[in-house]
């Protein structure tokens, strides 16, 4: 796939062409999750085209592992692409063909500086308190100045004097002087491409026209738009992206998100947590982009109304509760048997999807993610004697075991296994017994499923099925 997807296709003039670029040296994490839906939402707005692209050239970090899970997690998010992956790794000699090319305009220079003399260069900085920048040594000197065969990198020759304004669509107009940019490194020693190079390149022989990303980029857009710029001089067609840089995802006390807030990869959402990727999917849409006061948003309505104007200038705080909550709302909402089919996956061995897809109205109705699902339908697929949690037990002693044989009698002899006709007679017995109908309930819900909560009670007894039901009730009664 990797080498199929080397050279981009032509973008057709007009076409909004959109990227999410992750670095496979780790899984997709919640903030990735997002700029990536950013993307999506923008080209799918406007009719446009989403690219992916695998920035793997850091081949000591990068592994297969993570561009699994990278593919894997958006593909669960339902982020779908109009081509296939590009990896960055494929295309070095691409790279190194635009820094020849600038070198040889003028726009670059070779640089013959050793890495002793460029540690110096920097001590003498930190020693002054000054900004820690290349020099220009070798801006203006003559290559012939070198010892012969000496190694050396190829630097951009940035300007110097003036500013460079950046309109962008997040962030308003932001300025920085030219002379804050230094010569950085555009290609190495040993002929490797720096990701600033590789970045520009790829984004303009993707023919990516809006540049979405998080903020903690903004100031690479002033590295990149130097080389943007001399290309666009030396070949025509280079024109600057638009440029939106999104406010990073905080944690909820407002510090910088980290795992102990949720900065996990969303397969551990999936896994874990037990979020419906329909969840996260809007959950992430709502952390930094509003329409009116709408929380709940399908995909078809993001499409719709998604566009750049409706993202905020400051961070977002991730708030786990709020994307259970939203969770919950989903899980109601979804068809039972893709819930069963989930929980059952969960359960493992000795899990009956058609049981759970009977069970999941009444045991999705409550939940806020699979996990409470999958437990609370676990007294379904239970083995007698059961295993009774501490509080469940506390609930059968006393004269508790004696009502349950009453219970059990009263329930044997009713041959209509509603959960209508069996609360009529439960409730008939606990008139009889001068008890509230809670008395009853307690003891039984322990006997039935080996836990002080489940669904109604009435409805574990359907559930469960008259044999099991009777079973399990006459194990526990005294």
């Amino acid at each position: 796939m990797a080498s199929e997807s080397s050279t981009p296709s032509p973008v057709p003039a007009g076409e909004v062409v959109t990227r999410f670029a992750p670095s496979p040296t780790g899984f997709l994490h919640i903030g990735g999750a997002r700029t990536a839906l950013f993307n999506w939402l923008y080209a799918r707005h406007h009719g446009g085209r989403t690219l992916l692209r695998i920035e793997d050239t850091d081949r000591k970090r990068s592994t297969q592992e993570a561009i699994d899970a990278i593919i894997e997690g958006l593909d669960w998010m339902g982020l779908d692409y109009d081509a296939p992956p590009l990896f960055q790794s494929d295309r070095a000699e691409r790279h190194a063909e635009v820094a020849r090319q600038l070198l040889e305009a003028g726009h670059a220079y070779k640089c013959f500086a050793t890495p002793e003399e460029l540690e110096a260069m920097r001590e003498e900085q930190r020693a002054n308190k000054k900004p820690l920048r290349y020099d220009g040594r070798w801006r203006d000197r003559d290559p012939s100045e070198a010892p012969e065969g000496a190694p050396f990198t190829i630097r951009l020759k940035a300007p110097k004097d003036g500013e460079t304004t950046i309109h962008d669509r997040v962030q308003g107009a932001v300025t920085v002087k030219n002379e804050e940019i230094d010569d950085y490194i555009i290609l190495r020693a040993d002929g490797t491409p720096t990701y600033m190079l590789a970045v520009v390149v790829d984004d303009h022989d993707m023919g990516v026209t809006h540049v979405i990303r998080g903020d903690d980029h903004l100031n690479n857009a002033f590295r990149q738009l130097p080389i943007i710029r001399a290309m666009n001089e030396i070949e025509g067609n280079w024109p600057d992206p638009v440029y939106a840089h999104i406010p990073l995802i905080h944690g909820s006390d407002g510090a910088k998100l980290s795992k102990r807030h949720g900065a996990l990869g969303v397969e551990a959402y999936r896994d874990e947590f037990g979020i419906l990727p329909e969840a996260l999917f809007n959950y992430l849409l709502r952390l930094g982009w509003g329409h009116g006061d709408r929380e709940e948003i399908t995909r078809e309505e993001a499409t719709q109304l998604f566009d750049l104007d409706g993202v905020g200038k400051s961070p977002s705080r991730f708030d786990m509760k709020k994307l259970e909550h939203l969770n919950g709302h989903y899980l109601r909402e979804a068809d039972d048997a893709r819930l069963a089919a989930l929980v059952a996956a969960r359960i493992g061995e000795g899990a009956d999807e058609a049981l759970l897809t009977r069970a999941m109205p009444v045991l999705k109705v409550r939940a806020k993610n699979l996990v409470e699902v999958a437990e609370g339908a676990a007294f379904l697929f239970a083995n007698r004697p059961l295993e009774m949690t501490e509080k469940a037990a506390l609930l059968l002693e006393g004269d508790a075991r004696s009502i349950l044989r009453k219970i059990y009698e009263a329930l044997r002899a009713e041959n209509d296994w509603t959960s209508e006709a069996l609360e009529a007679t439960t409730k008939a017995l606990s008139e009889e017994l001068g008890l509230g109908l809670g008395k009853l309930a307690q003891p039984m819900r322990a006997a039935l499923t080996g836990t002080t909560t489940s669904p109604g009670i009435f409805d574990v007894l359907v559930l469960l099925g008259r044999d099991e039901a009777l079973a399990r009730l006459d194990a526990q009664a005294a």
